[in-house]
């Protein structure tokens, strides 16, 4: 089955190549945005994995404590500091950012920005308090800028992630700011693997055999679809399955009205039938008289005396029991009754 990415630039794609030998590995994920789009932990949750999710928006945050059960879902900021402070939730829930210089080039586009307290925390206290002596298999950052002050929060040398993903450029440009921070990871002999025109990747030298899936970016031999695709796939498929469904429906009424067309054709070629029509004659004769005025004249057939006169008795009424006769004859002068009131 096809990898489904949700990453917006493919980061999961890189990151399952490299990972996919793990079984129920672990994540943090600094800046998690929205637990289902662009999304880069998505696909290794629905893959049995599980991790750590900081996300400050207090509305995505109640979304991944609803689709992210078994993650530790926490809502708080992470810089190189613990406390308080200010953040600028953007309209764009994806840009939001503790930097005020930040939020006010968002409004200088016309995105509304709306300041909020939130706690702060470093990445080194989420460690010591979530993972203790876990692996920490890949470990993504993106905070709008403020990429540094996370990165300098860690104890490097107690906790190292076996990849670290890190968002290169400045908000919503393609302006690289690595140099800010890229330092530290090399002090802390982390080797540069992959970049991706959004993100750099950098492998733990204790897990060098990793480097090898960084050669290449994403192609036809990493096998995956995009989240997107995948979801118009299922609503086709849907849509096929229903429209099977109502071909076999209206199959199968055309098969029933086939078999009544030939029950009725086999009936009114019957012996029986031809034998009772006199009697659906009257039937219907009778059905008029009672539905009708009376001051509206019969048909002619029925005013037509000699027609029903034993004279032109149907030849067919000679092999009708005694009681259809009989009822032959009582509908016969009820229908002369009727004429001689009329």
């Amino acid at each position: 089955m096809s990898f489904i990415s949700y990453a917006q630039n493919f980061e999961d794609v890189m990151l399952w190549r490299a990972l996919k030998h793990i079984k129920k590995g672990f994540y943090i994920d600094v800046g998690a945005y929205s637990p289902d789009d662009d999304s880069v932990t998505k696909a290794f949750y629905d893959n049995g994995w599980s991790g750590i999710n900081i996300e400050p928006n207090p509305q995505l945050h109640e979304q991944y404590l609803t689709k992210r059960e078994r993650d530790i879902n926490l809502k708080v900021a992470i810089s190189d500091t613990t406390g308080e402070t200010n953040i600028y939730f953007s309209q764009n829930a994806g840009l939001s950012s503790l930097d005020k210089n930040i939020a006010q080039s968002h409004e200088k586009i016309g995105l509304h920005v709306t300041p909020s307290k939130v706690t702060l925390t470093t990445l080194s206290h989420i460690c010591q308090e979530y993972t203790k002596d876990k692996e920490i298999h890949f470990l993504k950052v993106d905070v709008e800028g403020l990429e540094a002050k996370v990165i300098r929060g860690n104890d490097w040398s107690k906790f190292r992630p076996w990849i670290v993903v890190v968002e290169a450029t400045m908000p919503m440009s393609q302006v690289e700011n690595h140099q800010e921070w890229e330092y530290i990871l090399i002090e802390a002999d982390y080797i540069f693997a992959y970049a991706d025109g959004l993100n750099r990747f950098y492998i733990s030298p204790q897990h060098q055999e990793l480097l090898p899936s960084f050669k290449y970016p994403p192609n036809i031999f990493d096998d995956f679809i995009v989240a997107g695709y995948a979801d118009s796939q299922c609503e086709a498929q849907s849509a096929l399955i229903q429209l099977n469904e109502a071909n076999a429906r209206a199959q199968e009424e055309e098969q029933n009205a086939i078999t009544a067309w030939q029950h009725y054709e086999m009936l009114t070629k019957s012996k029986s039938w031809k034998l009772t029509k006199p009697l659906r004659s009257m039937g219907d004769i009778v059905r008029w008289i009672r539905n009708k005025s009376s001051k509206k004249k019969l048909p002619q057939n029925i005013n037509d005396e000699e027609s029903l006169t034993s004279k032109n008795y149907p030849r067919s009424l000679e092999h009708l029991t005694p009681n259809a006769k009989k009822i032959y004859h009582e509908l016969e002068s009820t229908i002369m009754r009727s004429k001689k009131k009329a």
